[in-house]
């Protein structure tokens, strides 16, 4: 069992959290998130608190309750503060644009990719970097992880998408002869 889901959660000031017919709700000054939970977890609201509890003592419920404590977290500090991921785009002609919703990408391919943005999440991009930024760090990260993978780094160049904090191992490449 995780030593975190253990100990009460203390609630975080301006933040309002519920728990009620398997729903967690987490409302806080930048907005509301919600998390439907497992039957087996137990949500105790109380003192300031939240704590978490298992119907019964399985390798799973053991499990689900350290990632709950930390989706929790996860709620509580999104909803107070929002959550940023940075892509830095690296490559000649590549570049990103926002026009309304959608992320126009251009990234060596013969066509424009396009990728709506979902709602929640703010995306700013000015010359070669994205900022993603929302509530939800899930949805955060998610939408991160597939503008990546659209063009990952490549060892030889650098060429791709990739996190600003994120280091490529570089390749030398041929020789001649």
């Amino acid at each position: 069992m995780s030593r975190l889901a253990k100990k009460p959660i203390a609630i975080l000031p301006k933040t309002e959290v519920t728990y009620a017919g398997g729903l967690l709700t987490v409302k806080g000054p930048l907005g509301t998130l919600t998390k439907q939970l497992r039957p087996q977890i137990i949500v105790t609201v109380a003192d300031g608190a939240v704590a978490l509890s298992a119907t019964h003592v399985s390798l799973e419920t053991k499990a689900l309750l350290g990632t709950y404590a930390a989706h929790l977290r996860n709620m509580m500090n999104g909803v107070n503060k929002l959550y940023e991921k940075k892509l830095i785009i690296e490559g000649i002609g590549f570049k990103a644009d926002v026009k309304g919703q959608t992320l126009a990408l251009a990234l060596g391919f013969s066509h424009p990719i396009n990728k709506p943005i979902p709602t929640g999440l703010k995306v700013v991009t000015e010359k070669n970097n994205i900022v993603i930024s929302g509530i939800d760090r899930e949805m955060v990260g998610q939408f991160a992880a597939e503008v990546r993978a659209l063009k990952k780094p490549e060892p030889y160049l650098g060429k791709g998408v990739r996190y600003a904090d994120e280091v490529i191992r570089r390749k030398q490449g041929k020789k001649a002869a």
